[in-house]
């Protein structure tokens, strides 16, 4: 069993205000939920422009791991272009 780390950050150019961002998030948060994993919003929380998203997933290989996270940040990618400012994937044993 291998458990995946997927950290993302993204700029949110158009949120005037904490709630403006964490409805921006709120929507792509549900809109992952179709493939399985579990995210939430750990780091920037005060400010209005910048989010840390970490999405984790349960694979029974790392390629597979890999593979899940990797379309879920082609996902975020395509409902929020250009927003995406740094990604990293983690294994974590």
């Amino acid at each position: 069993m291998i458990v995946a780390l997927l950290s993302v950050e993204l700029h949110v150019p158009e949120a005037r205000s904490l709630k403006e961002k964490r409805m921006v998030l709120r929507s792509l948060k549900d809109r992952l939920k179709k493939f399985n994993v579990a995210v939430a919003e750990v780091e920037h929380q005060d400010l209005w422009q910048r989010a840390e998203l970490a999405i984790v997933t349960v694979a029974t290989s790392a390629d597979a791991a890999d593979r899940q996270l990797a379309t879920v940040a082609d996902e975020i990618e395509r409902l929020e272009p250009g927003r995406i400012t740094r990604t990293g994937v983690e294994f974590l044993t």
